[in-house]
């Protein structure tokens, strides 16, 4: 007999391979832990991060409320749902029926129950708990509508149904929406845990003679059933208010059968819901539940009856037939409404009677807009500046430039203005040259708005490296530019006292090959002279350099998130923020000035707008600007002005508009976050202007509200619309035209103001043909200073519009355009300037309410096919009524259609009578050095090579005829392959473009071109 080897007794076999393995299982959970911890620290280094950010910038409160919101309303939803799903589940649980009796249904319930059991207790925890995961999640989204209503204020208006006040759907409504809706999913999910878990125990089952239920469970679902129809009780009570901000009618608001049938009907399905939720009560008492079953039943017919059905009777056969009639109250209401909410009750209408005649001399009483007019295009000079003032790789500018004003020797003057940002595809590769080198760009550019050099190009009034002219130099203002709009993701900036400067600052000068050197000095990040600190960032950025590279030093700080509406963004993330952020050098320092927006969704009666759509004209959809988001408002105002310093990025929120009521509620919640609008310097004043997105929602509502009176409302027979940008090419494109900023004049006003201005045409149906006639003109009023530190100017933010809707013989943009197009002198200029494959581009359209009339204003760009090449200013376009004007300068374009002389002062008075500029002759190409004067084009010969005649006019249209059919006839040629006959149509087309340009010079302050 064998033996096995000696064991204790009691030992099992194999017990040191168990033990083995029970030693080994530790490495699992071990290694579970250790990932869980990772996980955590990563999420605790990001948390941290914020926390330092927001720190630095003295926004930690933002952070702070925000976070705690979150948390306790996570929390809050966590409890409740967690705790209402277990109860139902131990409740159902515990009261089971103990014997249940036999059957097929219930074996199969008992196997489910044996495979259930092992793990009960676990999925009793586990599924309240994840559904109060879910419950959380979605509750803490909704940290701002239960701030706002804790912390609301007063708008100090009603609503023209209930007479409750404006907050009550703006702060409260949106509250007991989320609060009501949540704790009906409490209760649904509560009730379907609890029915189930009756059901796979016995306390609900089918039997031959119905559906039974046990006592417990007819109590449970009783109590759950009562709670659900209070609840939503509650909720038809609260559908009442609802119906005043409803979108479902021709009219946002409550209109005739929401007052008279759907507002009954919900409160009488709120009574009803209650009524029943009584019967389900008393039905857990008497254990019947014939009460309760048919109160639901008629419950629902009644919501499908007096919900549904009623309501459509109603509209169909009372509204209807008599539309106007019923709801014409509604729709003065809708008006009233949607004009305060969109800040359009204020405006200024004054009607407009404009002549169609220039008259010499009738632009005399307009000095201040015609020297203003602006000429360079901030559009399509972006490629002048990068090519003149770039000077290095390094940098570039913004495809869109600003515009703004200066006080210039004296006098405020329109400029166009960008910075110089950091170019980071320029830079060397590598982490020491993107990260810590190359830090930030250099300086402020800025040309005049309504004049050019005489070659085209743009007149700087600020330029070069270093920077220097008419506003400022290094030494009245801080020209580095860390914070902007296409800054690195991160630089990491700073260095002990005595250390040698290292970040790459600007060239010594614009010929110089050599760097000069600079460190940042301030605080404009978080600090990173820790180990902790840069292993934090080093997670963030995933970057080991960062946390390994010698570069990094003591005193280092990290600069990121630079782009100034992502900045402003984070610490006001109660504000929608325009889309259009510019700078300016205010009180020594660049600063970037960011429009920011209150809105609800939910003022009454007023009319919603999506402002995606809203803000979408031209230049958005080139990818030029950028719109404000995809979201539904009945409700905007500018409440807050902010800055951005470029060179530190600190942060400054000011409250602009201190009456609005939701602007008053987020400083309840920060309260140290926003300042007063007198704390602003009467520099940063005087850059203030009237927000464009804003406005453009403005004009959108406008077209149509501009009428008060419900009747003409109504039928939409004075409804208008914005046209369609005239510039853009092809027919197939149609987008409306953007505003522009103008410094400007009305016929009302005693002198110019810096406005934001728009025409309007008739309404243009889906599908039809836009009649394109002026029919209103909208300037809104945007100097805010009046050269006092916190004061505001009075007239700052007033619409003014001007009314020409009677009068169909005002051209409108469209028809401008058009006759532009049209006339035969302009065509054939157009066509010489296109030679030698130089592209024409039409500059910004301007409308101008001047000489008693509508003038229009479009510089002509031409643009050679060289890589270096850029825009440069050739020709103006002038019209007045059916005058066309087409000349080197505005000055001369504006005599040319006022009968010689316009009487206008204009910005490029001073370049009439300069060398012209062979029109055939491509722009300059390259880089030119700062300050050198571009090479005046060879003069053509001054006597004609066919002789003259004492009509220039007339000379000038044959030699542009004769120049025409030379071009034709020597493309013809070419074609053939005769290059005898091209050259003689060369030698043709020289000796016209010498007459024309003779004939030119002789016409100065003759009649108009398009005569």
């Amino acid at each position: 007999m064998t033996s096995g080897p000696d064991r204790p007794f009691g030992s099992r076999p194999n017990q040191t391979n168990s033990t083995s393995a029970k030693r080994r299982s530790p490495l699992i959970p071990t290694l579970v832990v250790l990932a869980v911890l990772v996980i955590a620290f990563v999420y605790v280094s990001q948390v941290y991060a914020d926390v330092l950010w927001y720190n630095q910038l003295g926004f930690l409160e933002v952070f702070v409320t925000e976070n705690v919101s979150r948390i306790g309303l996570f929390a809050a939803a966590f409890l409740i749902m967690g705790i209402s799903v277990y109860f139902s589940l131990r409740l159902a649980y515990r009261s089971r029926p103990i014997y249940a009796p036999d059957s097929a249904v219930q074996d199969n319930l008992n196997r489910y129950q044996a495979q259930l059991e092992p793990i009960r207790r676990l999925l009793m925890l586990g599924i309240p708990v994840v559904l109060a995961a879910f419950a959380g999640t979605a509750a803490a989204s909704q940290w701002q509508p239960v701030l706002l209503f804790f912390n609301q204020e007063p708008f100090g208006e009603t609503d023209p149904e209930f007479g409750l006040d404006i907050a009550f759907y703006v702060f409260t409504m949106p509250f007991l929406t989320f609060l009501i809706g949540f704790l009906i999913s409490v209760v649904i999910i509560s009730a379907i845990a609890g029915v189930l878990t009756h059901y796979l125990y016995g306390g609900i089952r089918l039997e031959e003679k119905g559906l039974f239920t046990s006592k417990a469970a007819r109590i449970h679902i009783a109590v759950l059933a009562a709670l659900f129809l209070l609840l939503q009780g509650v909720n038809y009570w609260l559908d009442r208010y609802a119906t005043l901000t409803g979108t479902g009618g021709r009219w946002d608001g409550a209109l005739y059968t929401d007052v008279n049938a759907v507002i009954p009907t919900k409160a009488i399905l709120a009574a009803a819901a209650i009524i029943v939720a009584v019967l389900f009560i008393v039905s857990a008492v008497i254990g019947r539940w014939r009460l309760p079953i048919i109160g639901t039943a008629m419950l629902i017919i009644t919501a499908i009856l007096a919900g549904g059905v009623y309501p459509w009777v109603i509209q169909r056969f009372q509204v209807v037939p008599s539309e106007f009639s019923r709801e014409e109250p509604f729709i003065e209401r809708n008006i009233d409404q949607t004009r305060a909410a969109y800040g359009l009750d204020e405006v200024e209408v004054s009607p407009y009677n404009p002549t169609d005649i220039p008259e010499t001399g009738a632009l005399n009483e307009d000095g201040e807009t015609t020297a203003n007019i602006r000429l360079l295009d901030p559009n399509l000079v972006s490629d002048a500046f990068s090519q003149l003032q770039q000077f290095r790789q390094y940098y570039q500018f913004p495809e869109t430039l600003n515009v703004d004003r200066y006080e210039i020797d004296g006098e405020i003057e329109d400029t166009v203005i960008a910075v110089r940002e950091l170019n980071t595809a320029g830079v060397p590769e590598g982490w020491i040259n993107e990260h810590v080198l190359y830090t930030h760009g250099y300086g402020i550019v800025a040309a005049a708005g309504s004049s050019t050099e005489p070659d085209g190009r743009p007149s700087f009034i600020q330029s070069g490296i270093p920077s220097t002219g008419a506003l400022g130099d290094e030494s009245t203002y801080e020209p580095r530019i860390y914070f902007g709009e296409s800054s690195p993701l991160y630089s990491v900036v700073g260095a002990p006292e005595g250390a040698n400067s290292i970040e790459i600052d600007r060239p010594q000068s614009e010929e110089s090959d050599q760097q000069s050197r600079s460190t940042f000095q301030g605080s404009g990040g978080p600090d990173v002279g820790n180990i902790f600190n840069r292993l934090v960032y080093a997670l963030k950025f995933q970057s080991t350099d960062l946390l390994l590279s010698d570069q990094v030093n003591s005193e280092s700080q990290i600069f990121y998130d630079r782009d100034p509406v992502d900045r402003v963004e984070k610490v006001a993330p109660y504000l929608t923020l325009d889309g259009n952020s510019y700078p300016a050098i205010v009180d020594g320092r660049v600063k970037w000035i960011i429009d920011g927006y209150t809105t609800t969704s939910d003022y009454p009666y007023s009319t919603q707008q999506e402002l995606a759509s809203a803000t979408q004209d031209s230049l958005t959809a080139e990818g030029l600007a950028t719109p404000l988001p995809a979201e539904q408002v009945n409700y905007i105002r500018n409440a807050v002005k902010a800055t951005v310093d470029a060179y530190d990025g600190s942060v400054d929120l000011y409250a602009w508009d201190e009456e609005d009521p939701i602007l008053k509620a987020w400083q309840n919640i920060y309260p140290t976050s926003l300042q007063p609008f007198s704390e602003m310097s009467a520099d940063l004043m005087s850059h203030v202007r009237y927000p464009e997105d804003l406005f453009k929602v403005q004009r959108e509502l406008l077209a149509r509200y501009h009428v008060t009176e419900t009747e003409p409302f109504y039928s939409n027979n004075e409804a208008w619309s914005v046209p369609n940008d005239p510039t853009l090419e092809g027919d197939d494109i149609s987008v409306p035209q953007p505003p522009y900023y103008l410094s400007l004049q009305m016929p009302d006003q005693e002198g110019a103001s810096f406005s934001l201005t728009t025409p309007f045409i008739p309404f243009v149906p889906a599908g039809q043909e836009a009649r394109n006639v002026l029919y209103g003109f909208l300037a809104a009023d945007g100097d805010a200073g009046t050269g006092e530190a916190g004061v505001k100017a009075d007239t700052y933010g007033t619409l003014r519009l001007l009314d020409s809707s009677g009068q169909d013989s005002a051209v409108g943009p469209g028809q401008a355009a058009n006759l532009f197009n049209s006339d035969t002198t302009v065509s054939q200029e157009l066509n010489l300037l296109r030679q030698g494959a130089s592209e024409v581009i039409s500059g910004n359209l301007l409308t101008l309410p001047i000489g008693g009339g509508v003038a229009y204003v479009q510089p002509v760009y031409v643009q050679s096919s060289g890589d270096s090449s850029f825009p440069v200013l050739r020709r103006v376009l002038v019209s007045f009524g059916e005058e066309v004007g087409f000349a080197p300068t505005l000055a001369e374009a504006l005599d040319q259609v006022f009968g010689g002389d316009s009487g206008a002062v204009t910005g490029d008075s001073d370049n009439v009578g300069e060398t012209p500029v062979d029109p055939a002759a491509p722009p300059v190409e390259g880089e030119p050095t700062e300050g050198e004067p571009t090479e005046a084009p060879t003069e053509a010969p001054t006597e004609p090579a066919t002789g003259g005649t004492d009509d220039p006019a007339a000379d000038l249209r044959a030699a542009l005829e004769d120049a025409n059919t030379a071009i034709l006839d020597g493309q013809e040629a070419l074609a053939d392959g005769d290059f005898a006959a091209y050259g003689e149509a060369q030698d043709r087309l020289g000796d016209a473009l010498a007459r024309a340009l003779d004939a030119e010079e002789r016409q100065s302050g003759a009649a108009p071109a398009g005569e």
